[in-house]
């Protein structure tokens, strides 16, 4: 792949793909998410990363929100399980304008009081939203039945109670612990020679003193499967089924990606949508997921249908799961899988942003960024055999972990 990398003296790393074109892109992620965090502070990383646009020791909120708007630019976060991000896309001659925000918000950001506590009551505002939509909540509260009693089980949002206790000095804490200089990739997708973005990010992060904090963390805990059963205010029935997957260092990581784009993933054509929407029609949505984190991975089937067809919906599940355990995919079948998961990674290429993240992401996991090409020799490598042994591992229904929302009886 067409990128190079430059690490700044502080261990921030600079990481540039070049791109003719007139709109750039840039990123920055940071290695701190919700497992970060412990039970007394659940939600702070996402706290956080709703303060970063509040205020600087040079700028104020609407200076804030103005400094790339202005310019007709985005600028938009996020912060997941292992990850906080900030994005940004602009014209190209506005790139030390928007890093210059990056790091004056990630680096300079002072909390004030006010500004949490407005913040604190958005937030609880958001905890309420997601609770009023319960393909939502069945998934995070899946998360956490598969990681009980673990920091990877936890709700990204935190709760209304851990939300409401938390302080500036917490938030101190938690980005001198988590923060690592180290653990910082700073991703830029433009059309720029590599010599003027590492002169920018020389001349804008290159004064950040070092921060490599010891941080170990906790390791994951043991699964039990479990199946669990609530009733909520709602009509239709949601329901989860899955179980903790592969890392993303685990050689058969690649072979899940593709094993779960044929059983449910992006696309009409999934054995998942075919068998319980299409021909069944029981079933609006449905679609299997998978998540590799760095110690472990997700693995997880949704879909929402009427109460009383949810029984044939799961016994439809469980077969097409069945299917993939007992019999290899043929030649022409693996084929088809590989052509299709093939091209749907290449048009997703021309997600310029999400290319810049994943790219971002990968230096970080992996040190390297696989070419496209790279990333095809490995799909196309995966045999009917391991495929095979994967949907056994996985799909096991003694291993897998169901829960359940369904319409509380009036």
């Amino acid at each position: 792949m067409d990128y190079q990398v430059h690490s700044l003296s502080n261990g921030i790393r600079i990481l540039h793909k070049p791109n003719p074109s007139s709109i750039s892109h840039a990123c920055i992620i940071l290695n701190a998410g919700s497992r970060d965090e412990n039970n007394a502070n659940n939600g702070l990383a996402h706290f956080i990363e709703h303060l970063l646009f509040k205020k600087t020791e040079r700028r104020s909120t609407a200076q804030i929100l103005n400094r790339l708007e202005l310019v007709g630019a985005d600028l938009n976060a996020y912060t997941t399980k292992e990850y906080t991000c900030i994005h940004a896309s602009f014209l190209n001659p506005h790139l030390e304008r928007s890093l210059d925000l990056f790091e004056d918000i990630v680096f300079h950001s002072v909390f004030p009081e006010d500004e949490m506590q407005k913040e604190k009551e958005v937030i609880l505002d958001e905890i309420s939203s997601y609770q009023d939509q319960p393909d939502e909540a069945v998934n995070d509260d899946f998360e956490d039945l598969l990681f009980k009693g673990h920091s990877l089980g936890r709700n990204i949002l935190g709760t209304p109670d851990t939300v409401e206790t938390f302080k500036r000095e917490d938030i101190f804490s938690f980005i001198n612990s988590n923060y690592r200089t180290d653990e910082i990739i700073i991703g830029v997708l433009g059309n720029y020679d590599f010599k003027k973005v590492i002169k920018i990010s020389e001349k804008i992060f290159g004064g950040i003193k070092s921060n490599l904090p010891s941080r170990e963390r906790e390791k994951i805990n043991a699964y039990r499967p479990v199946i669990q059963t609530f009733s909520r205010p709602i009509n239709q029935t949601h329901c989860v089924i899955g179980n903790r997957s592969y890392d993303i260092h685990h050689p058969y990581k690649i072979g899940f990606l593709l094993l779960n784009n044929l059983l449910g993933g992006t696309g009409m054509s999934s054995r998942l949508n075919l068998e319980i929407r299409e021909k069944h029609g029981i079933a609006y949505s449905i679609e299997s997921n998978y998540t590799p984190m760095s110690d472990t991975g997700i693995f997880s089937i949704y879909f929402g249908t009427d109460p009383e067809k949810t029984e044939k919906a799961m016994k439809l599940v469980y077969r097409e799961l069945k299917k993939l355990t007992d019999n290899a995919l043929g030649a022409i079948q693996l084929h088809q899988a590989k052509q299709k998961f093939i091209g749907q990674i290449a048009l997703g290429e021309e997600n310029r942003m999400g290319l810049i993240i994943s790219m971002a992401k990968s230096l970080l996991d992996y040190g390297k960024v696989d070419s496209l090409e790279e990333v095809f020799e490995k799909i196309n490598a995966v045999t009917a055999s391991q495929l095979l042994e994967i949907a056994n591992q996985m799909f096991n229904k003694e291993q897998l972990s169901t829960l359940v929302f369904e319409p509380r009886q009036s």
